[in-house]
């Protein structure tokens, strides 16, 4: 009888894994996978309007444009949030600052009166703005 001692075939008597278990991340992966797909939808930011439709063709821009949006009540939106007059001077003059070669779009509601988006024009000019595209949508076909 021999008194052989077994190795096995890492060469330690206890045995090291030197495989990764990979299972766990795939879990993971999976989960960031399916959260990721339920919020995209709603990272989609902007207020809610009925937009005009014209003919004209869509400008051409490299950079991503400020827009703001005027409501058929005459409020005047940055993104999602609601400005006053005062705000909105503030916000755009410090967002030029920043950069001053950021494109600025009005998007108005078709059923926004004109005097509002005249005012919210003048504000941005007050801002310094002196380039301010209007936003419409394709007619339908």
């Amino acid at each position: 009888m021999s008194m052989g001692v077994n190795f096995n075939s890492q060469g330690s008597e206890h045995g090291t894994m030197s495989e990764i278990n990979v299972t766990p991340m795939v879990d993971i992966m999976l989960v960031l996978l399916v959260i990721f797909m339920v919020t995209a939808p709603l990272l989609t930011q902007g207020v809610e309007i009925n937009l005009p439709s014209t003919q004209a063709a869509p400008l051409q821009s490299k950079q991503e444009p400020l827009i703001i949006t005027v409501d058929k009540d005459g409020t005047a939106y940055i993104e999602k949030s609601v400005q006053n007059m005062t705000q909105l001077i503030e916000k755009v003059t410090a967002i030029r600052k920043s950069n001053p070669e950021v494109p600025v779009f009005v998007r108005g509601d078709r059923r926004t009166p004109y005097g509002f988006v005249m005012m919210v024009m003048s504000q941005l000019q007050q801002a310094g703005v002196d380039r301010i595209g209007l936003v419409s949508e394709p007619p339908a076909e």
